[in-house]
């Protein structure tokens, strides 16, 4: 470093910010407002977007990712209450999977992002007994967190 550059540092007017490398970024939510809004958030890294379960899957299991995001609730059913029996096509199947295939994604950071919270504990619980790095984050909250995580 420079003298000129330390000196800045001392007195607060040098640009400190340092550029990340694009990340690898999936999202499994049905809402496509939200699959703008986080195009947006994520600009400049690579995103996976999928609306369903099996392209879940699919992608899950052919392709590594440093973050992935997981809505609960999938189809317009899912939104009125938990008093299904349409478990496999929620959020929470993708959880399920992921703890049978121990080996996937294990070094991503995992973000349940639903509105849903019963849904979305019962997701962190079932993510955590392997040992996965994950969260549960409210959607209205979730701009902060990527933020703090993954500064721009």
């Amino acid at each position: 470093m420079s003298l000129l550059h330390n000196l800045l540092i001392k007195i607060g007017l040098a640009d400190l910010k340092v550029e990340r490398n694009p990340i690898s970024v999936f999202l499994l939510d049905d809402d496509r407002r939200r699959h703008r809004w986080f195009a947006k958030r994520f600009e400049g890294d690579e995103i996976d977007i999928v609306e369903t379960v099996p392209e879940a899957k699919e992608l899950l299991s052919e392709y590594a990712y440093d973050a992935i995001f997981l809505d609960h609730d999938l189809l317009p059913h899912h939104y009125k209450s938990n008093d299904h029996d349409d478990f496999e096509n929620t959020g929470y199947a993708i959880a399920e999977w992921l703890n049978e295939n121990k080996n996937l994604q294990r070094a991503a950071t995992i973000i349940v992002h639903t509105r849903n919270a019963d849904g979305a504990v019962k997701m962190v619980e079932k993510l955590r007994e392997t040992g996965r790095q994950v969260e549960y984050v409210p959607f209205p909250m979730l701009d902060i967190k990527i933020k703090n995580y993954w500064k721009r």
